[in-house]
């Protein structure tokens, strides 16, 4: 493979920056949150600033989160699979809710993705206020649509099938 085909695979996606692209953290060493941390002090502007306010509000609304590095370098955060995804771009930061379009959102907060049956994203932009009551609903929300699932989808044994 050409060194410019080595170079355009390994370039972060979309506009995309951040940390070393890996899906996982074995070649890193660092824990994802970690790797958040550091892909919020690289942006050092108005999009770490979003960054670092949504991934409180999301610890907020569910101090049980687990933090995930996906993807090529793409903060993810799950509860009994995935809430929703922060990737940042030059304009926009965008939360992506993996089940989004099963979620009620009364506020209106989705504006972005909407055309999918799975998927419903929201793009934050530059001095754009965040409805963090509303996020934090969301999130709320997205946590139990996946405990439910998971609940329906494996029944837990009973004490006498242990």
């Amino acid at each position: 493979m050409s060194k410019a085909a080595l170079k355009k695979r390994s370039a972060p996606r979309n506009g995309a920056s951040g940390p070393p692209a890996s899906g996982s953290t074995e070649s890193t060493g660092a824990s994802p949150s970690r790797l958040i941390d550091a892909r919020i002090k690289e942006l050092s502007d108005w999009r770490g600033e979003t960054l670092a306010r949504v991934r409180a509000l999301i610890r907020e609304a569910d101090p049980d989160a687990i933090e995930e590095w996906k993807w090529r370098g793409v903060p993810v955060w799950s509860h009994a699979g995935i809430l929703c995804t922060g990737e940042t771009y030059k304009t926009a930061v965008k939360l992506t809710f993996a089940k989004g379009a099963a979620l009620d959102d009364p506020k209106g907060l989705f504006n972005s993705s909407l055309e999918g049956s799975t998927r419903r994203a929201i793009d934050i932009h530059e001095g754009e206020r965040i409805d963090e009551a509303a996020l934090k609903a969301l999130v709320a929300a997205a946590v139990a649509l996946n405990v439910s699932g998971r609940a329906a989808g494996r029944p837990t044994p009973s004490r006498d099938e242990e």
